[in-house]
């Protein structure tokens, strides 16, 4: 299961963010789940909010779920709240590759 995650965050909470995505990390990874790359795009015009996307994989819609449902990934969900204006999700699943001199 593949995840394309936007997340628009508070450019003042930036570390708050970055800390419980840490923590999130290392939940998800006891379910199989993984931020394989993360891109951060500049402040937007007023310098008030970044997106970051997130490229994340599990092993299944269950792994997933059962994350997202963690008792200690809840502990930390106020730094969440107190950082992140929106989050988009999208689920997809692998797809072509693109690099060059590839099939």
């Amino acid at each position: 299961m593949t995840l394309v995650v936007i997340l628009t965050v508070r450019c003042e909470a930036i570390e708050t963010f970055r800390a419980f995505e840490r923590k999130a990390a290392g939940v998800m990874a006891r379910y199989g789940g993984a931020i394989e790359r993360t891109v951060v795009t500049a402040p937007d015009g007023a310098g008030e909010h970044v997106k970051e996307v997130h490229l994340v994989t599990f092993p299944d819609e269950q792994a997933f779920s059962a994350y997202r449902r963690d008792a200690e990934l809840e502990a930390v969900a106020h730094l969440r709240r107190e950082s992140v204006v929106q989050t988009e999700i999208l689920i997809g699943e692998e797809g072509p590759d693109y690099h060059a001199g590839a099939g």
